[in-house]
Parts: C-alpha cells; sequence; structure tokens
C-alpha cells in the first residue's frame, strides 16, 4: 500500500492538552490543589496554540512549597515537551510556565 493510500491521523488540540497536563501534573514538585468548595482535587491546566505538527504549549500549574521555582519550571517544560512529542509526534516549539501558587505541605504542626 502506498503512504498516500494509508490515510491520514489527526490529534485533536484537546488530547495534546491532557498529554501535556499529565507531565506536569507527574514532574515532581509539582502540586495538586482542593478543587472549587473543597471538592476534588485540580493539578496543572495547558493551553494549545497550533494543531500539528509543530504546538506552542502554555501550562498553568501550582508547585509544593519549599520549591525551587526555576529548577522545577524547568524539569516542567522539559518533561512535557518530551512527553507530548513522544505520544503525539509533534514538534513542540515553546513550552510557557506559570506557576499559579505554593502548596505548604499538610499534616500536623508542631506548636
Amino acid at each position: 500500500m502506498s503512504p498516500e493510500d494509508r490515510g491520514t491521523l489527526t490529534i485533536a488540540p484537546s488530547v495534546v492538552r491532557r498529554v501535556a497536563e499529565r507531565a506536569a501534573d507527574s514532574t515532581p514538585g509539582a502540586a495538586r490543589t482542593a478543587g472549587t468548595l473543597g471538592m476534588g482535587r485540580h493539578g496543572a491546566a495547558a493551553d494549545v496554540d497550533g494543531d500539528g505538527p509543530q504546538v506552542r504549549l502554555r501550562v498553568e500549574l501550582a508547585l509544593r512549597y519549599p520549591a525551587e521555582l526555576r529548577s522545577v519550571a524547568a524539569a516542567v517544560r522539559a518533561r512535557v515537551a518530551d512527553e507530548v512529542e513522544r505520544v503525539t509526534g509533534y514538534q513542540v516549539r515553546r513550552v510557557e510556565v506559570v506557576v499559579t501558587g505554593l502548596v505548604a505541605p499538610t499534616g500536623k504542626r508542631v506548636e
């Protein structure tokens, strides 16, 4: 079968967004925050610009406190780009990381 007879593959931007969010959430130092009204947990939120084969991403997420912001942001940037490229085959042109908050460790405090 010739290459032109095989068809095409289209990956929806929502799939690229979800891959980016999962990659960001799995980066050491990233934190999930409590949801609205204390219900649920929320992780990274990503926006995708472009619909392949080249995309630009903006990822908003909270980090664990205390965090070395620059190094964790660099790790998020690298992990998101690598995972999106691996899963989709798209070239990631840019990953913008926006830190929206710091999440303090939970647990009993000694006074």
